[in-house]
């Protein structure tokens, strides 16, 4: 099984995803952070269709651009039941149903913590996975909506996940994360990981996706060990200002 998936800046700091199966030409695009874009990027690739809008979480920056184009190009759009109070939802998804891009099976986990009805796409077999605003190189979404319980929960089903397994996240934070991940570990492994972030940043190039084993060895919030010790790292960042 082959999964294609493609990746372009949106607004500010988003990212926004395009996936085609390798068997079959089936195309979904991950979240609606800006239509426009997301029609750029898709005239760009020659992909030639748009079937899937898989949608994480209902916040505007990642929905925004889900009505024109579901316009533009009939995509059925997918996503937890909280899309539904701000954006076009064809199909509601919870957590154990499946979503067939072709012959390419997404498992739909959810993953409350930034909001109460966050859900992450997983394809097994691809060892790949959309992750939203769950988790970031070096971070993890802020606390909108859930509490430092359930975002623990949710990092540390993600941690279970194959070392190999490619998270594609919707943000580039890399550079404050990492600002604030030295403040945590001073080890030479992780000074030599973010010098890597830093020079592909001023490369211009993004830091997303990353990996399950990087994030389990060098995140801050997925080292913590344990709820109480994530709450604080967390509630630290939150008012970090290096």
């Amino acid at each position: 099984m082959t999964l294609d998936v493609r990746l372009f800046p949106c607004l500010t700091d988003n990212y926004g995803f395009l996936a085609r199966d390798g068997a079959t030409g089936a195309v979904a695009a991950v979240d609606a952070p800006d239509a426009a874009a997301v029609l750029a990027d898709l005239e760009a690739s020659g992909w030639g269709r748009l079937d899937l809008l898989l949608t994480t979480h209902w916040h505007p920056d990642h929905t925004q651009g889900a009505e024109a184009l579901k316009a533009a190009t009939g995509c059925v759009v997918v996503g937890p039941e909280e899309v539904r109070r701000v954006a076009p939802l064809d199909r509601a998804v919870v957590e154990g149903d499946g979503v067939d891009l072709g012959a390419t099976r997404f498992d739909v986990l959810e993953a409350p913590g930034h909001t109460l009805g966050h859900i992450v796409y997983l394809a097994e077999a691809a060892r790949t996975a959309f992750v939203g605003d769950v988790i970031f190189p070096l971070g993890c979404g802020r606390l909108f909506e859930g509490t430092p319980v359930q975002m623990w929960a949710s990092l540390s089903r993600i941690a279970l996940w194959p070392d190999d397994t490619v998270l594609w996240a919707a943000h580039e934070y890399a550079e404050g994360n990492a600002r604030f991940a030295v403040t945590v570990d001073h080890s030479p492994a992780l000074a030599a990981h973010v010098d890597g972030l830093m020079a592909w940043r001023t490369n211009g190039l993004p830091t997303v996706p990353t990996t399950v084993g990087i994030e389990r060895r060098f995140n801050p919030f997925l080292t913590a060990g344990d709820a109480e010790t994530f709450a604080a790292r967390r509630a630290a960042k939150d008012v970090f200002c290096g």
